[in-house]
């Protein structure tokens, strides 16, 4: 080949090879970012048999590794009959992953020495009185950010306790609160004391815990649009809706506002940016792009057991952190958390010593995100021959049966052909309880209907069962279901109103009873105004 030949050669050559460079970093990081990096080969088929069979409409991943975001892709849609795609960007309520955000906020306090982990709350909290004054006392940050202070949830269908009014009247009520097990005893998780730590952060600091969330850690870590609490997320933007198996079929249901019990289950992010929040857990724990947003002793302190949780013997250890749930998979060392509220479910995963975090959400509550994340850890710890999906997917399936006949043997038990003890107008009035606030029923069209704390959103229509028992059937789907019945008195005019609150479902695509875990809250009847 002449001289000007190779010359024109070694040209072409450069501009080609200039050419692919070009369209190479041209390519935006979130496209590459979308396909999967090689241990995750076939990883799109897996989750596409997930989603059809558990149903869900919306998903969205995200997998760090070795401080890098290496996939970030969303699947399905944000809104059933709707067109718009999930994606990385998408914003989902990643529900009780929020607690974390609500230790990390705590954290950066402790680093600052302006509280220490072990301080009362009280001191912090003057007018937070609990059940035992020695309690009221003791009880530390640390206690309750490790759920061992033996107080429970209060009301079922996920977060739900008068929702309508502020946090300080919730704080002041909690007095009335007994506790499950005993102080210090044991692990009893409670969504409501920690929305009470999360107020040390105003009580502290004069600024509010959604902003000082957002200013000191979403900020830093490039989470430019999550959110700390739902009351500014704007519907019609890139953001995901919830939904729910109802009577066997996956409907939408309305979205809820959670920011009552803010610290504990509000925050709302999607895939891509809480990568970010991984990578600062992970590596040099604390440190996110080279910069120490949080003290490494304090990170460290999250992720150890302060609160073991009791299991059956011989199964692998289990306890709570600081915002983390801690166990093991296949060996390893897990910090994880799950989330749920209405139509939405989450978890967050990280295997420490394999630096990997995996963070998955979906729009309707499934089993399907702890399948696909024990996936995930499979591939990248080299495990084959587990189909994860089919295993949850079959005991989901058996489990489905076992929750509908123990909902078949209610119904059965129904006592038919009674009636109530008196004509409908007799169970109209007010009634009131210490820690649940204020309850009307009210004669509409020839049938009760029940309101808790003049909420509008807290709705239920009273269906007659046996006797003086009604179901309430609640107005927002979601909501599902309670039991409620009425007594008199001595002089025989009604007085209190009982709810069954349904605290922990056994499987909500079935209904909110049957459940193991429920609370009667005993509500009196109080004479009219005038």
């Amino acid at each position: 080949m002449s001289v000007p030949a190779r010359r024109a050669a070694a040209t072409w050559s450069a501009r080609v090879s200039g050419l692919i460079l070009a369209l190479v970093f041209a390519v935006p990081m979130a496209a590459v970012q979308e396909q999967p990096p090689s241990p995750l080969e076939g990883i799109e088929s897996f989750v596409e048999r997930g989603m059809r069979d558990w149903g869900i409409p919306g998903l969205a991943v995200s997998v760090v590794k070795d401080d890098e975001l290496v996939w970030a892709r969303g699947f399905g849609v944000r809104r059933l009959g709707h067109p718009e795609p999930v994606d990385a960007d998408t914003l989902f309520n990643v529900a009780s992953v929020s607690k974390a955000f609500n230790a990390a906020a705590l954290g950066l306090l402790v680093d600052e020495g302006r509280i220490g982990w072990d301080d009362p709350v009280v001191e912090h909290i003057p007018q937070l009185r609990l059940y035992d004054p020695y309690v009221t006392q003791a009880a530390t940050i640390r206690d309750m950010l490790a759920h061992r202070v033996g107080l429970g949830r209060l009301t079922g269908n996920r977060l739900r306790w008068i929702s309508a009014r502020d946090r300080s009247e919730q704080i002041q009520r909690l007095r009335h609160l007994e506790p499950e097990i005993g102080f210090r005893e044991g692990y009893v998780y409670s969504n409501v004391l920690y929305m009470v730590a999360g107020e040390v952060v105003p009580a502290v600091t004069g600024t509010g815990w959604e902003a000082f969330v957002e200013q000191r850690l979403f900020a830093p870590l490039g989470m430019r649009r999550s959110l700390a609490g739902g009351s500014r997320l704007d519907d019609s933007g890139n953001v995901a809706w919830p939904h729910q198996e109802i009577d066997g079929e996956v409907v939408e249901i309305p979205r809820r506002n959670f920011d009552a019990v803010g610290p504990a289950a509000s925050v709302h992010s999607s895939a891509r940016e809480i990568a970010n929040w991984m990578r600062l857990h992970l590596g040099t724990p604390g440190e996110f792009e080279g910069t120490a947003l949080l003290g490494r002793e304090t990170v460290e302190e999250m992720h150890r057991a302060q609160n073991i949780i009791r299991r059956p013997a011989f199964e692998p250890l289990a306890a709570y952190g600081l915002g983390w749930r801690l166990g093991t998979h296949e060996g390893r060392h897990t910090s994880s958390h799950g989330g749920a509220v209405d139509g939405m479910n989450t978890l967050l995963m990280l295997l420490p010593e394999e630096n990997l975090g995996i963070f998955i959400t979906t729009n309707t509550f499934n089993g399907f995100t702890g399948a696909l994340a024990a996936h995930i850890m499979d591939a990248y710890l080299g495990i084959e021959g587990r189909d994860r999906h089919a295993e949850s997917w079959q005991r989901h399936v058996e489990q489905k049966a076992r929750v509908q006949a123990g909902r078949d043997a209610i119904h059965a038990a129904r006592i038919r052909g009674t009636r109530p003890s008196g004509p409908l107008g007799d169970f109209a009035g007010g009634y009131d309880d210490a820690l649940y606030a204020d309850a009307k029923v009210e004669l509409e069209g020839g049938r009760l209907v029940l309101t808790l704390w003049d909420d509008p959103l807290q709705v239920a229509d009273l269906e007659h069962w046996h006797h003086d028992t009604f179901r309430a059937i609640w107005r927002n789907p979601a909501m599902r279901e309670e039991f409620v019945w009425f007594t008199r008195g001595r002089d025989g005019t009604v007085d209190g109103l009982h709810i069954d609150w349904n605290l922990r479902p056994a499987m909500l695509q079935v209904g909110a009873y049957p459940s193991s875990y429920r609370r009667v809250a005993s509500f009196r009847r109080v004479a009219p105004q005038d």
